[in-house]
């Protein structure tokens, strides 16, 4: 039985198992808790933060001394948990794009962290605890509740070295999304967050040379790679806290409805509904990333070439919702107006999926960058008339115009 206390950090030492920390997963240094604390620097981190008091296990590790500190019931504990993650929750009401990417940007910053941990202790062998992960997903699904484009559209941006780990972050925040324009449960909601965040995790088990290749894999090389969903499905089995649904969708998010996915080649009517939203979000972060092999394609020219796709690919009622969850020019999509300005499209509308906020800097008619200025086509006054190709007007790093400096190096 668990002998749990609240202490300050003040009293923490070396020794201790700490079992909870009292505050935000986004104010304290660490992705996870439940762990002794051996390193000194790990003592001067926790000292350092905004986090003030902690709960330790005196069962599990060192005491403090008798009376200093409060002995209470983990049922204490899971109320005060509650009661703090209602107030979280009442936190989340809607926020512009502007002020949702600062807190986004940190978001992303933090969950990197959290999945490349995770990924290099399934390297080396340690057991995996989804439970471990909950606050991840929880920041991420607060964020796309708040303003959706803002995780979903920073977690896109990734370089080559990070790709992996991002894209486990970007396909959490595609299925929240994508969860919520279904209506399903709230608990539905986090799990397929969470299976978002751990479906790759597999490829923790593919060697580098192979995962990072800069070039075309050879058919030995991909049948590596294919072995990547059941060895995440290992992964998770052997670890705990893992319930059916990530399972399901680290298994089968490679599946097509038309039954030539892998590893099971399952036709569509044994493929569940949240794999079926797995392999959509999967795929579309994976093609509008940058990768080492290629550039990454513009989201509204990756929506119109996996509609081409659908019908053997994707389910298409869930595809159909996805694009309604992203918007038919997703944020960072480059286009051309009626007027013959071109810019890149920074906020979706409420009233409808033809007209969101644009940032236009480029004059197709003077061929020339013109002064930044953002449009907002509910007003009537322009209009999309086209997607375009940035590279085609000798345009480089749109994402500047959306993103900015806030962007995740």
């Amino acid at each position: 039985m668990a002998k749990l206390k609240k202490i300050s950090v003040d009293q923490l030492q070396l020794g201790m198992h700490l079992h909870e920390f009292c505050g935000s997963w986004m104010e304290h240094p660490f992705w996870r808790t439940k762990f002794v604390l051996t390193n000194p620097k790990d003592l001067e981190l926790i000292r350092a933060s905004s986090i003030r008091e902690v709960w330790i296990d005196a069962e599990k590790g060192d005491d403090v001394p008798a009376g200093i500190a409060k002995e209470e019931s983990e049922v204490e504990i899971d109320r005060q948990m509650i009661r703090a993650a209602a107030q979280t929750a009442s936190a989340t009401e809607k926020t512009s794009i502007a002020e949702e990417t600062q807190r986004a940007a940190k978001i992303c910053a933090k969950s990197k962290e959290a999945v490349t941990s995770m990924f290099q202790e399934a390297r080396m062998g340690k057991a995996i605890d989804a439970e471990q992960a909950l606050p991840v997903v929880e920041e991420i699904a607060n964020s796309v509740s708040r303003n959706p484009g803002a995780i979903i559209s920073l977690a896109r941006l990734k370089t080559a070295d990070d790709y992996t780990y991002m894209h486990s972050v970007a396909v959490c925040a595609l299925m929240v999304a994508l969860a919520k324009q279904l209506n399903l449960d709230e608990k539905t909601t986090r799990e397929a967050g969470l299976a978002g965040l751990l479906h790759d995790l597999g490829k923790a088990m593919i060697p580098n040379e192979i995962l990072n290749k800069p070039g075309k894999l050879t058919d030995a090389e991909f049948d590596v790679i294919k072995t990547h969903p059941a060895e995440g499905y290992k992964l998770l089995l052997e670890g705990k806290g893992v319930g059916e649904i990530p399972l399901d969708v680290c298994l089968h998010h490679h599946e097509k409805m038309d039954g030539s996915g892998y590893p099971d080649r399952l036709p569509g009517e044994k493929i569940s509904l949240l794999a079926k939203m797995g392999a959509v979000c999967d795929v579309y972060d994976a093609i509008t990333s940058n990768r080492p092999y290629k550039a990454g394609w513009d989201p509204a020219e990756s929506l119109r070439k996996m509609a081409e796709w659908s019908k053997g690919h994707f389910d298409e009622a869930v595809f159909q919702a996805f694009v309604k969850s992203l918007g038919i020019y997703p944020i960072g999509s480059f286009v051309r107006l009626e007027s013959g300005r071109l810019g890149v499209v920074i906020e979706q509308s409420q009233k409808s999926l033809l007209t969101p906020r644009v940032r236009v800097f480029f004059s197709s008619k003077s061929q020339a960058y013109i002064k930044p200025e953002v449009i907002d086509l509910n007003h009537g006054k322009d209009k999309i008339v086209a997607r375009e190709d940035a590279a085609k007007w000798g345009i480089k790093n749109v994402e500047q115009f959306w993103a900015g400096e806030v962007a995740p190096a």
